[in-house]
Order: C-alpha cells, then sequence, then structure tokens
C-alpha cells in the first residue's frame, strides 16, 4: 500500500483520521474488542506513543517527532497488511478494565463475562460464600484472574488443555502479582482436578460450529484453532461440562458458559433444561448459569449426551 509523506500528517489526530480511512477501505473485521475502524485506529496510535486509552481529546492536537510517525506509520500498516487483530500486535488487551499481555497462542480476550465478574455475580451468588473459583478454558487467565480482584480472598484456579494457554497465563499471574492465591494447571476440562471443589466454575470454552469456522475472517484465522472449534454443532466441549462440572461445584455452587451462537443448538439438543440465558447492559448474549440443584436434576440427561473425551 502507498505511504504518505510524513510531513502530510503531523498530529494525533492525523494518524487516527488516516488509519481508520484505510482500515474501513480494507475491509477490516473488528470483532476482537474494539468495535469500530476508529476505536482501533485510536487506540493503535495511543499505545505507540505510550498514551494511556483514556487520554483527553485536547492532547489529539499534539504534533509528532518524525520517529513518532514513523512508529505510528508501522502499526498501522501492519494491521492492514497482516490483518492481525489489534491485540496481537500490541501483545496487549483488556478485560473488566485489567490490561492482559496476549499472543497468537491464546483467545483475544472479548467476553461479556467481564461485567458478571465486575458486579461479583450478583445476585447469582453471595460473594461471602465464594471461596474457590474455577475458570475452565481459561486461554490468556483473564476471567480467572479479574475473579481474584473480585474475590480477593478465594483461591482461583485456571485450567487448559493448552500447554501454550497456560504459559500465557501464568505470565498474566505474574503480571497482576496474584500468585499468592491464583494458579494454572494444565487438564483436559476436569481430568487433573479431581478431588476439587468450586463455589463457582466460569467457563468460556470453544463454541464455534464447524460451519461458522469456515466463514472466519482472516482475523480470527490468526486466532488458535483449539481455542474455538467445537464440532459440526459447537456443542462437543460444553456437553462434556455439563456431564462433569456437578462433581466439582459446592452444593450452593454455580456454573456459567458462554456458547455463543451454539445457544440456538444448545437449548435444542436439551428442550427439558431450563438454561437461566443472561443479560447484559453493554450488550452481549449466548451465556447461560446452571444451579448445582439443576445439574442434580438433569444428571442423567447430561451425561447420556455428552461425547467421549478426546
Amino acid at each position: 500500500m502507498p505511504q504518505p509523506a510524513l510531513t502530510e500528517l503531523s498530529s494525533i489526530l492525523d494518524f487516527i483520521r488516516w488509519g481508520a480511512s484505510h482500515f474501513r477501505a480494507a475491509e477490516l473485521s473488528f470483532s476482537h474488542g474494539m468495535s469500530s475502524a476508529l476505536d482501533e485506529a485510536a487506540y493503535l496510535v495511543l499505545h505507540t506513543l505510550h498514551l494511556p486509552v483514556d487520554t483527553p481529546e485536547l492532547y489529539f492536537a499534539s504534533q509528532l517527532t518524525k520517529q513518532e510517525k514513523t512508529k505510528v506509520l508501522d502499526i498501522l500498516e501492519r494491521r492492514i497488511i497482516e490483518r492481525k487483530p489489534a491485540a496481537y500486535l500490541t501483545h496487549e488487551a483488556w478485560f473488566a478494565g485489567l490490561p492482559f499481555y496476549v499472543d497468537e497462542r491464546v483467545l483475544v480476550p472479548r467476553s461479556p463475562i467481564a461485567e458478571l465478574v465486575e458486579k461479583q455475580f450478583y445476585p447469582w451468588i453471595d460473594e461471602n460464600q465464594v471461596n474457590h473459583v474455577l475458570d475452565l478454558c481459561t486461554g490468556s487467565g483473564c476471567i480467572g484472574i479479574a475473579c481474584a480482584y473480585a474475590f480477593p480472598h478465594a483461591d482461583i484456579e485456571l485450567s487448559d488443555i493448552s500447554a501454550n494457554a497456560i504459559a500465557v497465563a501464568k505470565t498474566n499471574i505474574e503480571r497482576h502479582k496474584v500468585q499468592a492465591h491464583v494458579t494454572a494447571v494444565q487438564s483436559d476440562l476436569f481430568a487433573h482436578l479431581t478431588n476439587k471443589r468450586y463455589d463457582l466454575i466460569v467457563s468460556n470454552p470453544p463454541y464455534v460450529d464447524a460451519a461458522e469456522i469456515a466463514e472466519m475472517s482472516t482475523e480470527f484465522q490468526h486466532e488458535p484453532i483449539l481455542g474455538l472449534a467445537a464440532g459440526h454443532d459447537g456443542l462437543e466441549i460444553v456437553q462434556r461440562i455439563l456431564a462433569t462440572a456437578r462433581g466439582h461445584l459446592t452444593d450452593h455452587g454455580i456454573l456459567i458458559v458462554e456458547v455463543g451462537n451454539s445457544q440456538f443448538a444448545l437449548a435444542e439438543a436439551y428442550p427439558t433444561v431450563d438454561f437461566q440465558w443472561l443479560e447484559f447492559e453493554r450488550g452481549g448474549d449466548g451465556i447461560f448459569l446452571l444451579t448445582a440443584a439443576q445439574l442434580d436434576e438433569h444428571a442423567k440427561l447430561f451425561k447420556a449426551a455428552a461425547p467421549k473425551p478426546l
């Protein structure tokens, strides 16, 4: 793509506008935490200049040095040419108001579950009863580490089948200095979490069906397929969770799972189950809640429908 002469762009606002225009012209996908080309251009420009995302607009007229211009233009052009999500270019993503290290070993955090964490999962569970939390299929560790802030006296475990994901999660545990009560374990769901019970199990597992995988934009193709694909109907992993979660929940515990667009396939597969589909003030859907009692009620159904572990 042709480069503008560095003299043609001078202020922070110039580069944000240039980036947004070219992002739209390139028909980039903005599904990894940013809502628009303008938001993503602003984020990349400010990050490259080591400025906070909430930098007041009065600074946007500031003139960039030649070296700053070169760095900003480089990252904007990389976003267009490589079509990587912005978080993979900056190695930073935000979840529940907290920064996390990310790279291509994990999905870019973007779950509406952040809103639940910020509210300490009220009114679904009493914060004083939350002593043990499991973030199942943790990826970068963002949900579990955010829970460590929400429940500072609880023991938090992060679990993922991917050794690469666990390595990233451990990086974030150290970054947030929560080693005292947050641990990461490589495990195929509950396989290496035997004899442990949790007051809260929260999971954003793979849930994308085969048809949706085939239609994904280039940006999604930079993410690990292990964190996305879940069989022809998107239910392969969640069905295994439903069949085994009760054995790891306390009697007052709750299970919260994100299934995205696969919520319709899930409801069709279990028409007699009264899934509590949660609503979000900031948007988002496809997240259900079940109590320990509900898991007991439908235990035979969940176990009969579960696929065999890989």
